[in-house]
């Protein structure tokens, strides 16, 4: 599994061709050169003469002093406006990374200089250096088909800096992301469910990570009876059946923090009887998109081997196929925790994969060790449309008391892996109250999130009561703070489900807000 590795240049002299290893300068600036790096200066300066883009476009320089005779110059604009963040600085080195790889470069060195000194570009190396590995990756698929060593040719990547640079917690982010960008971004026969554990089994041999596949569909059955019904229509198709995958990391030392990490990994949704339709099944092999974060998350400890911490994921993988088998509106199907489920829609068929999920960790979390709880999902194009780009969080009192949101949303600011907090509120309870003795939660409406109001709030209450997790509330006896976090936003590039490239959100995020200081 290769991918650029960082390499700290410390040496100004490694700027020039005379020295350098380096095949090629990248130069990622607010400025038009400094007098820190005057070789550069005077780089652009010659070109300004004749190229009127310089310092507003991504340029390619001709420049016989510098580091394999040339430079790409990738202006980030103006980062001094109150609206302005690091992603300034990861989209300008993306698009220096294209104009790199489209010249054959091959052993590019980054020189990140910003002139302003505001506290959120502190990370703008990082930044870059992942920015360039997210433009720099190509799909599992084309890898498999073309040769890994064909089509990604940069293997290492220097990043000039006086200071000294925590390369290690760089390379272990995007091993993580580099995970989750192939989970999510394969094909449904490539990574239907057996070869999504399959994937993760190959991807966490060797390392500190116990992984263990429940696929016995009796097991399954008894254990997931929420999960099962979304999967049954497809439990008939071998190579589709669902798979749990359980991934469990414990750091050396006292423990003092424990994480429970839920992933929906739809590897394809159909929608199930209520079909998709009008183009909209298109894209939903990226539906699994919440559980690709999780094992990308989990690939990071791995490589991080973070002290004194305890991380457990729990994978759905599950195919939502339609069939005689399938399950269907009106269902009542009574869910790990006990609670009577409604079914209200089967294309809210995420929370209900979850929900038992949920409930597992509900009562693991009892005996842990200061416990958080998290949900990750491709869940509601609500989410989409209320933030855009960015994750939602969305907090039960317990992580609102933590101001865990803030946490991840503060540390994802610096990282270019963005978040927004979303306040769940007794609307949402009400939505999905029973409307009968017949059951105790609604599943869902039947109409889409985005035509709902508070579409992307009310799945987590419903997650909330379907796994038990409401009883642990900031008034209960053993409160356990659980935060649903909804990617459907901030999960590919563009907002494009069906051809956008994985952005690995969110990451970064909780790898600096959890990891970063133990490794």
């Amino acid at each position: 599994m290769a991918f650029p590795t960082p390499v700290q240049v410390s040496d100004v002299n490694q700027l020039l061709a005379t020295h350098s290893d380096w095949d090629a300068i990248i130069y990622i600036s607010d400025l038009s050169g400094s007098e820190q790096f005057p070789a550069i200066h005077q780089a652009i300066l010659q070109q300004e003469k004749i190229d009127k883009r310089t310092g507003l476009h991504t340029v390619l320089i001709n420049a016989p002093e510098l580091a394999g005779g040339r430079l790409i110059f990738a202006p980030t604009g103006d980062l001094s406006r109150d609206y302005d963040d690091v992603r300034r600085i990861a989209d300008a080195t993306k698009l220096a990374a294209e104009l790199a790889l489209q010249a054959g470069v091959e052993k590019p060195l980054l020189v990140t200089e910003i002139g302003s000194n505001a506290s959120q570009y502190q990370e703008s190396q990082g930044v870059a250096y992942l920015a360039l590995c997210q433009a720099m990756w190509q799909p599992l698929e084309a890898r498999e088909a073309l040769g890994e060593d064909t089509i990604e040719t940069v293997l290492k990547a220097g990043v000039f800096s006086e200071r000294e640079l925590n390369l290690a917690f760089w390379q272990a982010i995007e091993a993580g992301k580099r995970v989750a960008r192939d989970l999510c971004g394969t094909e449904p026969e490539r990574m239907a469910p057996p070869k999504f554990a399959d994937y993760c089994e190959q991807a966490f041999a060797g390392t500190d990570v116990a992984v263990s596949v429940l696929s016995d569909d009796a097991e399954i059955l008894a254990s997931y009876p929420l999960l099962h019904a979304v999967a049954r229509a497809s439990v008939e198709v071998p190579r589709h059946a669902p798979r749990v995958i359980r991934l469990e990391y414990t750091g050396q030392g006292t423990i003092e923090k424990t994480l429970y990490l839920a992933g929906k990994g739809i590897t394809f949704d159909t929608g199930g009887a209520d079909l998709k339709v009008g183009g909209h099944m298109a894209g939903m092999s990226r539906d699994k998109g919440g559980a690709a974060a999780v094992a990308g998350i989990m690939k990071t400890v791995a490589a991080l081997k973070p002290k004194g911490i305890k991380v457990v994921a729990e994978i759905g993988a599950v195919r939502n196929s339609i069939g005689a088998d399938a399950f269907v509106p009106d269902e009542i199907i009574t869910g790990h925790a006990g609670k009577r489920v409604r079914v209200g829609n089967t294309d809210a068929e995420g929370r209900m994969v979850l929900a038992d999920i949920l409930s597992h960790m509900r009562e693991d979390a009892k005996d842990a060790v200061n416990p958080e709880i998290f949900s990750m999902a491709t869940l509601t194009g609500h989410a989409a449309i209320a933030f855009g780009p960015y994750t939602a969080l969305v907090e039960n009192g317990p992580a609102k008391s933590k101001q865990t949101a803030k946490t991840i949303a503060s540390a994802g600011e610096q990282w270019g892996d963005p978040a927004e907090q979303s306040l769940s509120r007794r609307e949402d309870f009400d939505f999905v109250r029973p409307r009968t003795k017949a059951d105790d939660v609604l599943s869902s409406n039947n109409a889409p999130s985005v035509a709902t109001v508070r579409g992307h709030q009310f799945p987590m209450a419903f997650l909330s009561i379907a796994s038990g997790l409401d009883q642990h509330s900031l008034n209960s006896d053993y409160p356990i703070p659980y935060t649903h976090v909804d990617i459907a936003g901030s999960g590919v590039e563009g907002g494009d489900w069906q051809h956008g490239k994985p952005t690995a959100a969110p990451v970064a995020a909780f790898a600096a807000t959890y990891l970063q200081d133990l490794a």
